[in-house]
């Protein structure tokens, strides 16, 4: 039986290798798959964007080697950066007596 750190983590590599390689290196997200992936994993963080640039800003800062894509070392970034803001916030709702956990 797996752990559920394992089970996270296969299940982050899953969903990467789902979006990418549907248009050029299968290692690697293009923008378009990274809109997809987005809009299909994290669309909720997306609507709370006014921003109409939000993809192609997050493809940019993203993109450390400027390449044009996104790896998977790239992409773990992204998920990192997101999972310690959620950390943040449900600490701070918990602190103010919310019950979130």
């Amino acid at each position: 039986m797996c752990s559920h750190l394992q089970t996270s983590m296969e299940g982050l590599i899953a969903v990467f290798h789902s979006y990418s390689g549907k248009e050029g290196d299968k290692y690697k997200l293009s923008k378009a798959e990274l809109k997809n992936l987005l809009q299909g994993e994290l669309s909720d963080f997306l609507a709370g964007s006014k921003d109409p640039m939000v993809v192609e800003k997050i493809m940019h800062e993203l993109d450390e080697n400027k390449d044009g894509e996104v790896d998977f070392q790239e992409f773990v970034v992204l998920v990192a950066a997101l999972t310690v803001a959620c950390n943040d916030f449900f600490i701070d709702e918990n602190e103010t007596g919310l019950n979130v956990f």
